[in-house]
């Protein structure tokens, strides 16, 4: 496909966080582009502003009027989407226009590009964005297409040049192997997604997949089992962080890599789960040349990404952290973070399973891991894309979690804001991939009304 012979791009699910930038982009370009999402939400409200329309109704009629040119108008939908469930996917479909999904578009725009990918399923978001942020801040000719909201930037996509990507290598729908990647790290393989793989081996087995379509350089996590070069903590890696210890509230490290070393990097993000991202971003950006001594300025300015880890509320008697930790062994990342800081402190969290297949198929990992925190309530679980399983609900992982921590409640949505309010522990962490994050805004405003 040449997406230069194409004027008009509708995407179906516009307003989803890797839609989005790729929304962005077609417009910055000059593409006329418009598209359909369920619920309006702030992400989309941001697009309208940047004068991209966005519709909130399946109107099959409103589609006809509009005409579109078969041969100059391309339908891109997110795989949150099924066929036969959407009208206008079917319509688009069954009358020959060009539908691909996402990740084919995201593969197609970064083609002709030195492309980094990040792959892994944790700390894709963070490691990409902290790539894009050292590329921006060294003047390489980068733009970056990231899965979070950059705190420095207050975007997900980075515009620099378009002589290297940075992209999100998803593994969700094996969207990752519609990339044509020059780079790649890999910082996990712990398996998800059980609803498309049938197993962790066939989980793990796509990622060498995914490996194999790198043609430069693959960097992984030192343990993983994977051929490439290795980074790590405290341990022999090609990459190395050693000498790691906490300086007024942050992490600064020394580094080893393949031909250099470079001391004292400082990283202002809680959790050595981050150092482990941070050393994925530097052993990208050092493969493509750039120098050590600006990608430490860089991870120094770095802010982080929206939902994660983000102090909401940061005050000497009230800390509200919002983040989008919804696997457990992201939620074990963060008690540990928490908890490094905040030794002494009881801790609350709210938390919103994602999907009732996660929720099935790591039933017995989130309740061991949410049984770490103090106090812990459980919203309804956030469908996305799904549809209910008969016996999977938070009701029934609240009642188990009781069985290790007898502080484990299920509360409706409803009265999550109101739970929060009467809660008298200092530290409360509203958690998950699914809306709760819309409400972390209202959560902040009612306890910061409180006089």
């Amino acid at each position: 496909m040449n997406l230069n012979k194409i004027n008009t791009v509708y995407f179906i699910g516009i307003g989803g966080i890797g839609m989005s930038n790729l929304v962005r982009y077609l417009h910055l370009i000059g593409k006329k582009v418009l598209g359909y999402d369920k619920t309006e939400t702030p992400l989309t409200d941001a697009l309208q502003s940047e004068g991209i329309f966005v519709r909130y109704t399946i109107d099959l009629n409103w589609v006809l009027q509009q005409n579109f040119d078969k041969d100059t108008t391309l339908i891109v939908f997110t795989p949150a989407v099924k066929q036969e469930e959407h009208k206008e996917l079917d319509y688009f479909i069954t009358n020959g226009f060009q539908v691909i999904k996402r990740s084919k578009l995201l593969g197609l725009v970064t083609k002709d590009t030195i492309c980094l990918a990040v792959a892994g399923t944790h700390g894709k978001t963070t490691t990409s964005t902290l790539l894009g942020h050292i590329l921006k801040d060294a003047n390489v000719p980068a733009t970056s297409f990231l899965g979070g909201i950059s705190e420095n930037y207050h975007t997900n996509l980075i515009v620099g040049g378009a002589t290297y990507s940075v992209v999100e290598a998803d593994e969700y729908d094996r969207s990752f192997l519609n990339l044509n990647p020059d780079y790649a790290c890999i910082t996990a393989t712990d398996a998800d997604h059980l609803d498309i793989y049938s197993d962790a081996s066939d989980f793990e087995k796509t990622f060498k997949e995914f490996a194999a379509l790198v043609s430069q350089k693959v960097i992984v996590r030192k343990g993983l089992h994977l051929k490439g070069q290795t980074f790590g903590i405290e341990e022999d890696s090609d990459y190395q962080a050693k000498n790691i210890r906490v300086i007024n509230g942050a992490f600064v490290f020394d580094v080893k890599t393949p031909t250099a070393a470079i001391e004292n990097v400082t990283l202002n993000m809680p959790g050595r789960h981050n150092v482990l991202n941070a050393m994925a971003a530097l052993a990208l950006a050092d493969s493509i040349g750039v120098d050590l001594e600006k990608i430490s300025n860089a991870i120094e300015s770095f802010k982080g990404v929206e939902r994660r880890f983000s102090y909401r509320i940061k005050s000497e008697n009230k800390v509200l952290i919002d983040d989008y930790a919804h696997h457990p062994t992201e939620l074990n990342a963060l008690y540990n973070a928490v908890r490094e800081l905040y030794p002494d402190e009881k801790l609350t969290i709210v938390f919103q399973p994602h999907t009732f297949t996660r929720t099935r198929d790591f039933f017995e990992g989130f309740k061991r891991s949410l049984a770490q925190f103090d106090e812990i309530y459980l919203l309804p679980i956030y469908a996305a894309r799904e549809h209910p399983l008969d016996g999977i609900t938070s009701e029934n992982l609240a009642n188990e979690i009781q069985k290790i921590n007898s502080n484990a409640h299920f509360i409706n949505n409803d009265l999550a804001i109101e739970t929060i309010k009467k809660n008298n522990n200092k530290i409360i962490l509203m958690v998950g991939a699914g809306n709760i994050g819309e409400m972390v805004t209202e959560v902040v405003n009612e306890l910061t009304n409180i006089k």
